[in-house]
Formats: C-alpha cells, structure tokens, sequence
C-alpha cells in the first residue's frame, strides 16, 4: 500500500511527488499518457516561468519528469477507471486490470481543452494555434492574431494579446458575447480590437504554420489571414472520477483551496482541476507541493 497515490503526472503532480519523497512518503504517480507530463508539453516555448526563461514546454516537463524520478518517485503507467473510497484508505481501478491501494490521493488529472473539431486544428497546434494566450502571447508582437470565443476567457485573452499583437480579431459565432459587460466595454473601447460575430470556423489554413481562418458568416465563406489563433472556448476538467466523492463546482472543477483539501477526506486536489483564478505552470507546482504538504500532515495525525 502506498501512502499516496498521484493522479496526473503535469506539473502539480510531479511537484507534488518530489516533496512527497522528500518527506519520506510511499509515493506513486499514475498517468494514461506515455511520458506523460500535461498541457506544458504543448507550448512551443514558456517565458514566464522564473528562473527558466524561453524554455520549450516540452524540454521543461521532462526536466520535472526527470527531477520527480531523480528522487525516486515510482511511475506506473495507467488509466484509472474507478476510485472506491474504503475504511483507512482507497482502491483505484485501472483499465488494465490493477488494483492500486493508497492511504491519500492527490488528484492532478489537470483540463481538456475544448476543441473546435474543424480541419488543420491538430496540424497547427503549436504551430499558429494556442489554447494560452498568457502562455505564447508573447511570441505575436505587433502580429496579427484572432480569438475564438465569447465568454470571459475570450474577451480576457483579447484584451491581453491587444497589449503586444497590432491587431487582435475577436471572433465568436452568435450576435453578441457571453463574457460580464464589463469585459464587453473594455473590448468595445480597445482600438486594436475588432470583433467578428456571427462567425462560425470551418477550417484552418496554412503551410508550414497557420497562415489564415476560413470561417462562415451569413451562408458565406470568408478567409482571414492572422499570423496565431488562440481558441478560447472553454476547458473541461478531468474530475469524472471523483464525481460524487468529491465536492465541485457548477462546472466539474474540484472544490479546494491552495492548501488542495476537498470535502473527501484523504483526497487532495492539485493543478487546473481544482477551483482556482490563474492556471499556470507556476500555480500548479506550487498547488502539488502544498497538497504533497497536506497529505504529509493529514496521514501524520491519522498514525498519531
């Protein structure tokens, strides 16, 4: 038996997992993806993490990976399928047939981006499309860049990358926002911005790296030549096996504070899946080593 299993093998669990061992703690990561180490690995190149700056997202997530295995965090590569919540500790179900057995959980499964499901999505990633405007805005400075959305995140996203691209295109498929008014106005009010509604993307275009959108607006098809798309439609957090064990909000995020400690006792919640204002690659180191914290004091009480 572990004393604590790790779900999620991103940023906040990997940090989580190091000062786990360094605590001497009885720690396993568990994670579906080959290599696995979250959405980091998906940016082109990171500037805002102190100390390494201009990293690429992938370089950075196998450094993590390599420092959690340095010391001696044991990997097991699985998807799990089912939690079951026992007496003095939890059973995990893998797809694979495993039956993994923890004191504690420190669920980092981390968000899945929303995806629009149109062609050149996939080809462009990383390539002209971003799913993080904080992230990668920077490298479209006095560049041409569309967002796609309507919410808050949209309309938030435009108004940063209108610091640095020369010219930002909002574009959403109904006739007006979802985003607060005052998000609204501020958008209305940002000469760089200019919003296309009642457009729908069909298709994105390029060569070697994203060149344009093609988009339908009022039965007809329209091309719009941006140097970076940002897709701005939402995330869905991967917090389906705790459904019903743990508390969450409206929309599927884990209720936690920084501290990681939910309404199920012995589980911990790290990273983007949990409620939160910034997620960041900083936050999430930061929430795995507060959770790995967390657990240390909880399972210290339990043997007391």
């Amino acid at each position: 038996m572990y004393d604590i299993a790790i779900i999620g093998s991103g940023p906040a669990g990997l940090s989580a997992a190091v000062y786990a061992k360094r605590a001497e703690l009885d720690t396993v990561i568990i994670e579906k993806e080959y290599m696995g180490t979250g959405q980091i690995a998906e940016s082109s190149r990171v500037d805002n993490y102190l100390g390494l700056y201009g990293e690429s997202g992938f370089d950075l997530g196998e450094k993590f990976r390599s420092h959690a295995k340095n010391v001696g965090a044991e990997f097991n590569e699985a998807e799990i399928v089912k939690i079951i919540p026992l007496k003095e500790n939890f059973l995990l179900k893998t797809a694979d047939g495993q039956e993994i057995t923890a004191r504690t959980i420190i669920y980092a499964a981390g968000t899945t981006h929303r995806k629009l499901g149109i062609k050149g999505e996939s080809e462009f990633l990383s390539k002209g499309i971003s799913f993080c405007a904080v992230c990668d805005g920077a490298f479209y400075a006095g560049k041409s860049v569309a967002v796609i959305g309507g919410g808050d995140t949209a309309l938030s996203d435009a108004l940063y990358l209108s610091e640095m691209a020369e010219r930002v295109y909002l574009m959403h498929r109904r006739e007006s926002f979802r985003a607060a008014a005052a998000l609204q106005k501020a958008v209305k009010d940002t000469a760089n911005i200019e919003c296309i509604l009642n457009a729908v993307p069909i298709e994105f275009i390029g060569e070697k790296k994203l060149q344009a959108v093609k988009y339908l607006r009022n039965g007809e098809e329209k091309l719009l030549p941006v140097d970076g798309v940002f897709i701005a439609v939402g995330n869905i957090p991967n917090s389906g096996l705790l459904k019903g064990i743990a508390d969450m909000d409206e929309n599927g995020y884990i209720i936690a504070d920084e501290n990681g400690i939910t309404s199920a006792e012995g589980i911990f919640a790290a990273g983007d899946v949990r409620t939160k204002t910034l997620r960041q690659v900083v936050t999430a180191v930061a929430d795995g080593a507060n959770c790995a914290e967390s657990a240390r004091r909880y399972l210290s009480q339990k043997r007391s």
